[in-house]
């Protein structure tokens, strides 16, 4: 069964411009590949923060999850995802790890531990970049560079977004750094912008910034697909440096990219496929 792709991409479209024109770059069966897995983790994603039952609805996405490796797909995104299921070794695990990191979204999130904050990251985008490395013929050579790429994606969604979390009752700043740096959840409630928390912020940045070095410094694994993979790092990169322009506001406003600054990040992914 062929599926159907123009509503595969629409569900990406939709979702993340950055991921979506990030895959234009992929070519031939790589992309729609790309779309495939995408599309998948966006329903998961959506039954947690869009619907009226989440639960039943993450469970409803877990059982298309198997469908698709039963070979016996239903709904667009499954039919998609079988596809590419036949054509490279995704591994199931990372889906699983991922239900793992929604089922935490589900319940207030409050973290205590850098090391829990790297566990959902690797969850809910680490394990993204399991199931894109086959795609790109990473092998297990690049498996570790490809979950760093992932967490870092993760860590600059939770520095961008730690005002509309906190209104969702999700704290995502580790409870040791909040500590160490003085900063209480009270005063994230207030919208304090502090050197403190600003100190906060730029040790989280560091560890997010590390990450990508690590993660992008992985494409040298991929036999096809580095534009693409270098595009999508770099527009996180710079949502995280937008943040830093911002001045660390992340309580009352989003840090975001315009289309013209996402075109201009073209080159240097260009560049970097090379490198």
């Amino acid at each position: 069964m062929e599926p159907n792709w123009q509503a595969v991409s629409e569900i990406i479209r939709r979702h993340s411009a950055t991921f979506y024109y990030g895959s234009l770059l992929f070519k031939g069966e790589a992309r729609r590949g790309a779309w495939a897995v995408y599309a998948a983790c966006r329903i998961g994603d959506d039954a947690v923060d869009e619907s009226a039952d989440p639960l039943a609805d993450l469970n409803a996405w877990w059982t298309g999850i198997e469908r698709a490796y039963a070979g016996v797909p239903s709904e667009n995104w499954e039919v998609a995802l079988a596809w590419a299921l036949a054509r490279w070794d995704i591994p199931k695990r990372a889906f699983a790890d991922m239900k793992e990191g929604f089922l935490a979204d589900l319940n207030p999130v409050r973290l205590e531990t850098m090391d829990q904050l790297y566990t959902y990251c690797y969850r809910v985008a680490g394990t993204v970049g399991l199931m894109i490395a086959p795609i790109g013929g990473a092998g297990e050579a690049g498996r570790s560079a490809a979950i760093k790429l992932g967490q870092a994606m993760q860590l600059t969604n939770c520095l961008r977004d730690v005002g509309e979390d906190l209104a969702l009752g999700r704290v995502y700043l580790p409870a040791e750094l909040m500590q160490k740096y003085g900063v209480t959840i009270e005063d994230l409630r207030q919208g304090c912008i502090g050197p403190h928390y600003v100190g906060l912020m730029r040790e989280l940045a560091a560890e997010a910034r590390k990450l990508y070095r690590e993660g992008l410094g992985g494409l040298k694994y991929l036999k096809t697909g580095r534009s693409a993979i270098a595009l999508a790092g770099l527009q996180y990169q710079g949502i995280l440096d937008k943040l830093e322009l911002n001045g660390w506001d992340n309580l009352s406003r989003r840090a975001s990219l315009s289309g013209l600054e996402r075109v201009m990040l073209l080159p240097k992914a260009i560049w970097l496929r090379g490198a």
